[in-house]
């Protein structure tokens, strides 16, 4: 399941839906585009409507809402959205990150890390670079 915020689902809605289309798709991105149409999705947020693609939304509580997902069946989440993210962080809810990160400056934006009451101890499980010199480094906290 991956939770989003609005911003990002936004993003997300606005290309994957038809990404596996496009005349210029690498079989990276095929795949890509059909898991994202096949994974069920929660997107948070007070100010959208209604959202598609085998999406669920949810206008209240992110925080009571995620902590009751984790205690539902137990199945993975991944959380997108530097907002969403930051309010899991805060509560405690999150057990792995996977930070993706490109080789782009953008000068903006919200922080992902926002300020937390105590340190957050990580271990390193796995680095891996793609090309075009996207690396992806996945963390598990440390309780």
């Amino acid at each position: 399941m991956s939770l989003y915020g609005r911003k990002l689902w936004e993003t997300m809605s606005s290309y994957w839906p038809t990404g596996d289309e496009q005349p210029n798709a690498t079989p990276a991105e095929i795949e890509f585009a059909r898991n994202w149409r096949d994974t069920p999705k929660v997107v948070f947020s007070s100010t959208l409507d209604k959202v598609g693609w085998n999406t669920r939304l949810v206008t209240g509580d992110a925080v009571a809402e995620i902590t009751r997902l984790k205690a539902g069946d137990g199945g993975p989440m991944e959380i997108g959205g530097a907002t969403l993210a930051g309010a899991a962080m805060r509560a405690g809810l999150i057990d792995e990150y996977v930070l993706a990160t490109y080789p782009v400056l953008v000068g903006g934006g919200t922080p992902f890390f926002t300020a937390l009451d105590s340190w957050v101890n990580l271990n390193l499980v796995e680095t891996r670079t793609f090309p075009g010199g996207v690396v992806l480094t996945r963390y598990e906290t440390r309780r």
